[in-house]
């Protein structure tokens, strides 16, 4: 197909800092002539510090018609590589690190025709709008081109906010250094830093894709749509197996598993600002989760991102404010046959400060159909059948494939602080996996005080055989009355209060 054909180029290009000119894309003459002096290294470029770097940026960004580097950013590239960085490291940076980003931006147009060429139009880079269900595969080194361009704040800014993307320039990453910032910010840096000096060392080979997954909300053909709470009530699916798990780290899960991103409806939400909390920490860790917002609008209440493939490559040790890189991490995953790691991460956005909301019918059917639209894996080749069916069906199974192993490996979603209710969130992540047919939840506590009893509760429903459409049904009990002030219980308690723990009767399903 030709170029100017392509539909999937044409939503994105005015988002890129390429221009397409018979059938090719090219850089701009005057930004190609700057990058090429900066590929040459600091005896041509003259390149030597940080806030030589931050001028150089300003010019690249003029000479693709973009507004000079803003000043607090500017002040942050110099404090970073010229405070920051030990003299040795800056060294590094200038002589070898910076050239190659250089040459890897000089080799930008080429690895998006390369990429478009090999592309069927179902995989291509694009604009994925809201309700615009798809996935985007991209190879490493492009993603790695792509990062580039962000550190450099070479993409363009205009029609992003009416388009309802995020932020990609790291402009406002490096601004945050300044004014006295918190040391966990010069770590998020750190920890970019870190990923462009393994790139430049070694160009990674395998693939990412991003995936924008939606549950419709009228009634298509073939597929799963957006359930009501009658449907929910009526699900006759088995609970699935419920781990609980009090210390550790989602992304140190060691089973295959979709790995819960606890997600602004912007994806990455404060990961290129001041954020420094469980997305915006696996941000920084596996910096190729940062493309996705490039093109990914943000979330409606039906919808998820999945991301698959993304290599982690930083250790580090604290959260929030004690965040801190530590070092180099060897990403093992093996591969799949797409050539992904077989990291799977899903951003499903929760309600922010729901308060009386999280109880109400309206707010738990939000937040169950979030989990569930992240959960669900709608390819026709996992589901014969839709999920919500009578399960009293003897085909109302999952064929059964490698796909069928993968569980889900969560938290506390929508808790801390988006002020949502731990106990409450962690069944209905429990709901959403098992409606999904996911095969096991994997559910890190964090130590939080309130779950303290959530082992003992799960093991209580398993044993009595409860289904999704029970659980719901106990759920939306127990909201209604939280709501009248019928009860100050935590839902735990209330469904298994301590002195009937070792009652093995169904008292509550009576």
């Amino acid at each position: 197909m030709e170029m100017e054909a392509r539909g999937d180029l044409r939503s994105i290009l005015p988002l890129l800092p390429v221009v397409l000119r018979g059938g090719a894309l090219f850089w701009p003459a005057a930004a190609q002539e700057q990058l090429r002096a900066l590929s040459l290294g600091p005896d041509v470029s003259r390149v030597t510090s940080g806030d030589v770097l931050a001028d150089a940026l300003s010019d690249l960004r003029q000479a693709l018609a973009l507004r000079a580097l803003p000043a607090r950013a500017a002040e942050g590239y110099a404090l970073f590589f010229d405070d920051l960085l030990s003299r040795a490291h800056a060294r590094d940076w200038f002589s070898d690190v910076l050239p190659r980003l250089a040459r890897l931006l000089l080799r930008l147009p080429a690895l998006l025709e390369d990429h478009y060429a090999g592309a069927r139009a179902a995989t291509g880079l694009r604009l994925l709008a809201s309700q615009d269900a798809g996935l985007v595969l991209l190879g490493q080194e492009l993603a790695a081109a792509l990062l580039a361009c962000a550190l450099f704040c070479l993409f363009p800014t205009a029609g992003r906010g009416e388009a309802r993307l995020p932020a990609i320039n790291f402009d406002a990453l490096f601004s945050a250094l300044t004014n006295n910032a918190r040391q966990s910010q010069e770590h998020k840096v750190r920890c970019i830093a870190h990923y462009f000096e393994r790139v430049t060392a070694s160009t990674p080979a395998g693939f990412v894709s991003f995936e924008r997954k939606v549950l419709p909300r009228g009634s298509l053909s073939g597929d799963v749509t957006y359930p009501d709470s009658d449907a929910w009530i009526k699900s006759s699916v088995p609970l699935c197996p419920f781990r609980v798990i009090s210390s550790g780290l989602i992304e140190d899960e060691e089973e295959e598993a979709l790995e819960v991103d606890f997600a602004n409806k912007y994806l990455g939400g404060g990961a290129l600002s001041r954020g420094c909390v469980q997305e915006e920490i696996r941000f920084m860790i596996n910096p190729e989760l940062i493309v996705g917002m490039l093109f990914m609008a943000s979330m409606e209440d039906n919808e998820a991102i999945e991301i698959v493939g993304a290599e982690r490559f930083s250790q580090y040790m604290g959260y929030g404010s004690s965040f801190r890189f530590v070092g180099d991490y060897l990403d093992t995953k093996p591969l799949d046959a797409m050539g992904r790691r077989k990291t799977r991460i899903v951003a499903i956005d929760a309600l922010d400060c729901p308060t009386k909301l999280q109880y109400e019918t309206s707010g738990l059917l939000r937040e169950v159909n979030k989990a569930f639209v992240g959960f669900l894996d709608q390819s026709k080749h996992q589901f014969d059948v839709k999920p919500f069916q009578d399960s009293n069906s003897k085909d109302n199974h999952p064929s059964v494939n490698s796909v069928d192993c993968v569980g889900v490996s969560t938290g506390n979603w929508g808790c801390g602080a988006f002020g949502g209710n731990p106990e409450i969130k962690s069944m209905i992540q429990w709901l959403g996996a098992s409606q999904a047919h996911r095969p096991f939840v994997n559910y890190y506590t964090f130590e939080d005080a309130s779950l303290r009893r959530l082992e003992e509760v799960i093991q209580w429903v398993l044993r009595h055989g409860w289904t999704v459409g029970e659980l719901w049904h106990m759920i939306v009990e127990y909201s209604s009355q939280r709501l009248k002030r019928e009860t100050f219980d935590g839902f735990l308690t209330w469904l298994l209060p301590e002195d009937s723990a070792n009652n093995d009767v169904d008292y509550m399903c009576e």
